[in-house]
C-alpha cells in the first residue's frame, strides 16, 4: 500500500473514531438530560403532591389549557375549582405553585424569599439588574437609598408636572374627538405617563409628548415585554444563544438602551452648567435619577455604569408603563359604568369649582373617585403576576406545605377576581373600598405587598387621581361595543386589541 493511501485510510480511521467519540458523548449528554428531567419532574411531583390540579402532559404540562392569550380566563376557572391554591406546569420539569387566597399571600410576603429568576432572568437583558430583579442585601442597599426620592417633599411639587402632562394628552384627544369614531387611548396615555416620569425622575425639560422621538421606545418596551412573554412560555426561545439571533430583540433592546443612555448623558450634561449644583443643594431631597448620580454605597464605592443603567431601564418602565395600564383600564371601568362615572364627575366638579385644576391639596379631598380608581385596580390589577422562589420550606394556614426550592407566583389578577375573597368579583362596585369596610390585608395588591412592594405606589396614585379627575373634567367616556378588551398578560395587564373609547368632548359651563 503506498504512503498516501495509508494516511488517506488512517485519516478516515481517525474521523471514524472522532465521529464515534461524538457520539457516545452525545448518548451519554441525552441520558443526562434524561436523569435530570425525571428527577428534576419526581421532586416536583413531591413538592406539589398537597396542592391538585387539573391532569397535565407529562412533557407540556398544562400547555394545551393555555392557548390564544386565554391565560387569565383559565385560571379563574381553576380558582373556582381548587382553593387558595394550584399547581401550574409550564413543562414536565418545570411547574409553579399559584396562589390566590389572602392568608397565602401574606405568608409569602412577609417573609424575604428572592425573586424566581427562572423567570425574571428573561427580563435581564432589556432592565439589566436594577430593583425588580436585585435580590439579597444589593437589594436592600439599593431600596433604601431610592426610597428619598418618594419622601412627601418630592412628591407635592410633581403634582404641577403631572397637571400639565395630562393637559398636554387631553388636548390631542379633544382635537381627535371630533372623528366619528372610537380611539385607541393606551397609546397616549403611555406617552403622557412616560412624559411625567422624564420630568419627575429625570429632570427631562422638553415634552416627550410633542417632540415625537419617544414613540420607537414605547414601541420598543412594547416588543420587550411581549419577547419576554415568549421566552417564558417557549423551552426553544429560553436558550440565550437562540434568543440573541432575534434581529426583533436586539434591535428593540438597543432602541431601550439608547433611550436610557440618552436620559442618563443629558442630566449629567445639566449638572455641568453653571448653577446647576447650586440648585441641588438647596434641596431637602435628591430626584430619583440625581440620587443615582451621587450615591456612595456602603463601601464608599458609585454604581457602575452598569448598575446605573439597569436602575434608569427598571424606573423607567416601571414609572410609565404600569400606570398607563391602570389609568386605560380605569377609564375603561368607568366607561362601561356610567352612573360612577358621572357622580366621581360631579365629586371633582364640586372640589375643583371654576379652577379646573388639580393641586396637592386635592388628592385626599376625592373619596369616590378614589374608591372607583381602587375597584378599577381590582377588576384589572397593572401587574397580574409576581413570582417568588423559597429560601426555606413554608407551611400555609391550611397546613399545607412547599418544600425550600419550590416556586410560587402570586397571582394578583386570580385574588382580585377570587369569588371567596370578593362576592360578586365581576361586579364593579366601589362601595368595597368605602371607608371603614372590613376586608383581609392581603386582599387587595395592586402594588404587590411587603418589603418589595412598588416603590413607587404613592407617585403612581397620585398620579392616577390627577389623570382621572382633568379627563372627568373634559369628557364623557363611552365604551366602543365592536372592540370589547381582553385582558391578557404581559409582564403588565394589556388588552389583545388595545383599549377602545369614544370620548364625547363636554360643554364648559
Amino acid at each position: 500500500m503506498s504512503v498516501s493511501a495509508l494516511s488517506h485510510t488512517r485519516l478516515l480511521g481517525s474521523i471514524s473514531g472522532l465521529l464515534q467519540v461524538a457520539s457516545l458523548f452525545g448518548l451519554l449528554l441525552l441520558l443526562f438530560k434524561a436523569v435530570q428531567f425525571y428527577l428534576q419532574r419526581q421532586w416536583l411531583l413531591k413538592a406539589f403532591q398537597q396542592f391538585p390540579c387539573p391532569p397535565s402532559h407529562w412533557f407540556f404540562g398544562h400547555k394545551y389549557e393555555f392557548q390564544n392569550d386565554q391565560e387569565l380566563q383559565q385560571m379563574m376557572k381553576w380558582v373556582e375549582k381548587f382553593p387558595s391554591a394550584c399547581p401550574r406546569w409550564l413543562w414536565g420539569s418545570q411547574a409553579t405553585l399559584f396562589i390566590y387566597d389572602p392568608d397565602y399571600m401574606k405568608v409569602i410576603l412577609g417573609r424575604s424569599d428572592p425573586k424566581s429568576l427562572d423567570s425574571y432572568r428573561f427580563l435581564a437583558p432589556w432592565l439589566g439588574y436594577g430593583l425588580l430583579l436585585l435580590n439579597g442585601q444589593k437589594w436592600f442597599q439599593h431600596r433604601r437609598m431610592l426610597t428619598p426620592a418618594f419622601h412627601y417633599d418630592i412628591l407635592k411639587p410633581y403634582v404641577g408636572i403631572m397637571v400639565n402632562s395630562v393637559q398636554v394628552m387631553l388636548d390631542k384627544w379633544e382635537k381627535l374627538s371630533d372623528q366619528d369614531s372610537s380611539l385607541e387611548i393606551f397609546q397616549y396615555i403611555s406617552l403622557m405617563t412616560l412624559d411625567t416620569i422624564m420630568k419627575c425622575a429625570f429632570s427631562y425639560q422638553g415634552s416627550v409628548q410633542l417632540d415625537g422621538n419617544s414613540q420607537s421606545y414605547i414601541q420598543a418596551i412594547e416588543d420587550l415585554k411581549n419577547l419576554s412573554f415568549s421566552r417564558v412560555r417557549s423551552i426553544f426561545y429560553q436558550n440565550d444563544i437562540v434568543y440573541s439571533l432575534s434581529r426583533q430583540a436586539s434591535r428593540a433592546g438597543q432602541i431601550s438602551h439608547e433611550y436610557t443612555d440618552h436620559v442618563i448623558k443629558k442630566r449629567k450634561d445639566q449638572l455641568q452648567e453653571e448653577g446647576e449644583l447650586e440648585k441641588i443643594k438647596k434641596k431637602r431631597h435628591l430626584d430619583f435619577l440625581d440620587i443615582l448620580l451621587f450615591a456612595k454605597m456602603e463601601n464608599g464605592s458609585s454604581l457602575s455604569d452598569e448598575e446605573l443603567r439597569a436602575e434608569v431601564d427598571t424606573f423607567l418602565f416601571e414609572g410609565h408603563d404600569t400606570t398607563a395600564s391602570a389609568f386605560s383600564w380605569i377609564l375603561y371601568a368607568l366607561a362601561t359604568n356610567p352612573q360612577h362615572q358621572q357622580r366621581c364627575r360631579e365629586e371633582v366638579e364640586s372640589l375643583l369649582g371654576d379652577v379646573a385644576s388639580v393641586t396637592w391639596d386635592h388628592l385626599d379631598q376625592m373619596p369616590y373617585t378614589t374608591m372607583c380608581i381602587k375597584e378599577a385596580m381590582r377588576l384589572y390589577p397593572p401587574v397580574p403576576t409576581v413570582s417568588r422562589k423559597l429560601s426555606k420550606p413554608v407551611t400555609f394556614p391550611d397546613g399545607r406545605s412547599l418544600p425550600k426550592g419550590a416556586k410560587v407566583s402570586l397571582a394578583f389578577y386570580a385574588l382580585h377576581h377570587n369569588p371567596k375573597v370578593w362576592p360578586n368579583p365581576e361586579v364593579f362596585d366601589p362601595y368595597r373600598f368605602a371607608p371603614g369596610s372590613a376586608k383581609h390585608s392581603h386582599s387587595f395588591l395592586p402594588f404587590s405587598g411587603g418589603s418589595r412592594n412598588c416603590i413607587g405606589k404613592q407617585f403612581a396614585m397620585n398620579e392616577l387621581k390627577v389623570a382621572v379627575a382633568l379627563t372627568l373634567l373634559r369628557f364623557e367616556l363611552l365604551p366602543d361595543p365592536t372592540r370589547t378588551p381582553v385582558p391578557i398578560t404581559r409582564v403588565i395587564l394589556k388588552s389583545t386589541i388595545g383599549i377602545h373609547l369614544y370620548l364625547r368632548k363636554l360643554q364648559q359651563s
